[in-house]
């Protein structure tokens, strides 16, 4: 056989290490979209680096061996994604130590830092005049998620 027409099919399959770009779409049991890369925030295709931690999981892992333009759809349990909810996650702080402008209110979305410089997404669950209660879960923490992928691009 001549080698130079030989072709390996598994170079052009994704592996750690490789820069993607995929089009994806999120969604819950119900059916509801939470996140789209043509919608909202996004409306382009999401890039990373397979295997680096820069996405969930799951979705990291279902990504391996697929190839430009292939699309499947996974479904990734809690531990898969965001981790379950943790009832420790949820404190309680005096209102003074919140900004009063504007004034903390029950389903506001607020970022907190950490000691280390780390920040992240915190909802205030109730609010009273001496103290806020905030849920420092990630917002799909304990959800199942369904996602929807087209791998758009590799090491291009």
């Amino acid at each position: 056989m001549d080698s130079s027409l030989f072709f390996d099919w598994r170079l052009m399959m994704i592996k750690k290490g490789d820069k993607i770009q995929v089009e994806y779409e999120g969604t819950f049991d119900t059916g509801e979209v939470f996140d789209s890369s043509s919608h909202g925030d996004h409306s382009h295709p999401l890039a990373f680096e397979v295997g680096s931690g820069q996405v969930i999981k799951g979705f990291d892992t279902a990504v391996l061996g697929m190839k430009k333009g292939q699309e499947k759809g996974i479904t990734l349990k809690p531990e898969e994604a965001y981790g379950q909810r943790h009832p420790q996650a949820i404190q309680k702080i005096p209102r003074d130590r919140l900004p009063t402008d504007p004034e903390p209110q029950k389903g506001m979305m607020l970022t907190v830092g950490t000691p280390d410089g780390r920040k992240f997404p915190a909802k205030i669950i109730d609010a009273t005049s001496h103290e806020v209660t905030l849920d420092m879960n990630h917002p799909l923490a304990g959800k199942t998620l369904h996602f929807h992928i087209k791998i758009v691009r590799i090491n291009e």
